[in-house]
């Protein structure tokens, strides 16, 4: 689990990231030490089927190498026939779609959920890969095209969650600007966008994709004035657009501190933008999600210690060492309506009385019987 060390290395991973971003040689790459090299940042892209995600990674990927950066880059899209970019790992090589959907007798979203799944039992190996990689500076993930596959799947939460205790970890958002003209589309995805951040808890950029034929002014627009969207309903005026509306409401606080960026995977115009709200959610990453994730730890740490200690008195109890009382009884004085002087009873006690018992009745038995005697002519 990666430990908070201090709020200066937060500022220090967030200054580096601004200067890769401003630097335009290699130059800059020299000025930290190895050992002092901060661990790449995972950006995972999600995204409804269409919006635009591996043209995103592709233009991502060329606009780092462009940069001299060295992005590090995993497909997990078993259902991809061809992908525009070098993939380091690929999900492909490991489990052959078809052959699960034949040999499970599946579909197409069960072949890819369970692909997924077989992937996931190795992912250990995968976070073994990037341990061993020192001159790293991203790792880029493509997901699949069916973003509930992956996002509200097991395989897709063990995932998610092993690389960001790994690694700082940001989740892109990719939304189709074009489509989300349309405000009920609109407001889809911004359900989306805040489920899955409430779900993994990292920070989440959302990235208006496509803004080469449509500006997404008009988003943002909706997102800052309320009445704007307003006046968009209800130029279509449906049950949807009443449910969108009341929707609007409910997300207002969402929208306060939701990063946002519009970019162009076919163009490239964005980019800059786009990593400057990375190193931003980067610093929110080591900030909030680390002191979280090291509460989380604490409390699965206390539970595991206190079924450990239940167990142990268990155990005493079976073998005799100790003997339980039922937890409504009170001091056995009260209880057996004994004197106080009982409450102390041991067995030493009891010995020494029965032994004075004894004693008097033989005592008494010999009086008797010498009286007996006496009284017999």
């Amino acid at each position: 689990v990666v430990s908070t060390q201090s709020t200066g290395q937060h500022y220090y991973i967030t200054n580096n990231l601004r200067k890769m971003l401003t630097a335009e040689s290699a130059s800059n790459s020299g000025e930290t030490s190895t050992s002092n090299k901060a661990k790449p940042v995972v950006i995972i892209t999600l995204g409804m089927a269409g919006s635009g995600k591996t043209c995103f990674m592709q233009r991502i990927n060329a606009w780092l190498h462009a940069k001299n950066k060295c992005p590090y880059t995993i497909n997990l899209d078993p259902a991809v026939f061809e992908i525009p970019y070098p993939a380091n790992i690929d999900i492909r090589d490991s489990v052959k779609y078809k052959e699960v959907m034949k040999q499970y007798q599946l579909g197409p979203n069960g072949g890819i959920i369970t692909s997924l799944n077989l992937f996931a039992t190795k992912f250990d190996q995968v976070l073994d890969i990037l341990e061993k990689k020192k001159d790293l500076d991203f790792v880029l993930i493509d997901t699949p095209g069916q973003i509930e596959v992956f996002t509200w799947s097991a395989s897709g939460t063990i995932i998610s969650d092993a690389i960001a205790r790994s690694y700082p970890t940001v989740i892109a958002y990719i939304m189709d600007t074009v489509r989300c003209t349309n405000p009920v589309t609109f407001m889809s995805n911004m359900m989306y966008a805040c489920s899955i951040m409430y779900k993994t808890r990292l920070p989440l950029i959302v990235v208006m994709n496509k803004t080469d034929i449509v500006d997404n002014k008009f988003a943002v627009d909706w997102m800052k004035d309320f009445e704007t969207f307003q006046e968009a309903l209800d130029a279509q005026p449906s049950y949807s657009s009443n449910l969108s509306r009341s929707m609007a409401l409910v997300l207002d606080e969402f929208y306060k501190d939701l990063r946002t960026v519009g970019i162009s995977a076919v163009t490239g115009l964005g980019c800059k933008n786009f990593f400057k709200e990375v190193s931003s959610a980067v610093k929110e990453y080591y900030e909030d999600y680390i002191p979280h994730l090291e509460e989380v730890k604490r409390i699965i740490e206390k539970r595991k210690e206190d079924e450990m200690a239940n167990q142990l008195k268990k155990l005493k109890v079976d073998r005799g060492e100790e003997v339980q009382l039922d937890n409504n009884m009170s001091d056995p004085a009260e209880t057996t309506n004994l004197p106080p002087s009982f409450s102390n009873y041991n067995d030493s006690d009891d010995d020494n009385s029965r032994e004075e018992v004894q004693y008097e009745d033989s005592s008494v038995a010999q009086k008797s019987f010498d009286r007996f005697l006496s009284e017999v002519p």
